[in-house]
């Protein structure tokens, strides 16, 4: 499991992430939202270990991040993030294989050929194995970037998804697909941290959300809880409609029109 605990983070004596605290069980995904400069991006690179925090404390399986080394975090969490430009050729198969480098020294083993054809198989791009990356299309980027992850913990049964605006960028089929490989991988038993612009989708998909501002938790908990219109007119400074709908298990959000 994941556990945050006052977590601050500074920049020239500026505070970025301000005492966050939550904690999130093994099977269970987590939507971070909030508006642009919320500290959702900061929040996931400290997550990531990708910088450090300035106070407080993260805790993967009950062990602090920090006393773990690059080699044991790379082999218990896949972070897709926002940009992935690949400037070189490969194909898409090669592409999903470097999920697995962490795992063997100079030639991967049977299993981790079985891994990745299996996760190619499971994510729908398959068909695409052979394809130059660079000549896919956004949403096919996405899914095989996806897949490297998803390789890349494939075999760590209480492994970590760490997704960063994930569906940025793409239309509403893949955005669909990314998010339902999203939940389907903490049905499995995954933990997965997404950040999301879209409030419907992560009432959708996710089991707790965290709402942020100013690097501050503005509500946490189950959608039904946290999402509702004063919340997110603290969060985003727009008045919104919550509006039932069929089907969905918290109420659809719509913009009401007025911005303050």
């Amino acid at each position: 499991m994941i556990e945050v605990k006052d977590l601050s983070f500074s920049v020239a004596k500026k505070k970025i992430m301000d005492g966050v605290s939550f904690s999130l069980e093994p099977g269970k995904m987590l939507a971070i939202i909030g508006a642009n400069g919320a500290g959702k991006s900061t929040l996931l690179k400290l997550l990531c270990r990708e910088i450090y925090p300035t106070d407080g404390t993260i805790k993967f399986n009950r062990k602090d991040i920090s006393s773990y080394t690059v080699k044991q975090l790379a082999l218990m969490r896949g972070v897709l993030t926002q940009h992935n430009t690949v400037s070189v050729m490969f194909t898409a198969k090669e592409l999903v294989l470097m999920g697995r480098y962490p795992h063997f020294e100079n030639v991967p083993a049977p299993n981790d050929i079985d891994i990745i054809n299996k996760v190619m198989q499971e994510t729908g791009i398959a068909h695409l194995a052979d394809r130059d990356y660079n000549t896919l299309s956004g949403g096919e980027q996405q899914r095989v970037q996806l897949a490297r992850v998803i390789a890349q913990i494939y075999d760590r049964p209480n492994g970590f998804l760490f997704l960063d605006e994930p569906t940025n960028g793409l239309d509403l089929l893949y955005q669909q697909q990314i998010l339902q490989l999203a939940r389907s991988m903490a049905d499995r038993g995954y933990t997965v941290i997404s950040i999301l612009h879209d409030i419907n989708f992560a009432s959708q998909y996710a089991d707790k959300i965290l709402i942020l501002k100013n690097g501050s938790t503005v509500a946490q908990g189950e959608p039904l809880e946290v999402i509702n219109c004063d919340n997110i007119h603290e969060a985003f400074s727009i008045k919104v409609k919550m509006l039932s709908c069929e089907g969905f298990k918290c109420p659809l959000v719509m913009p009401s029109g007025v911005l303050v």
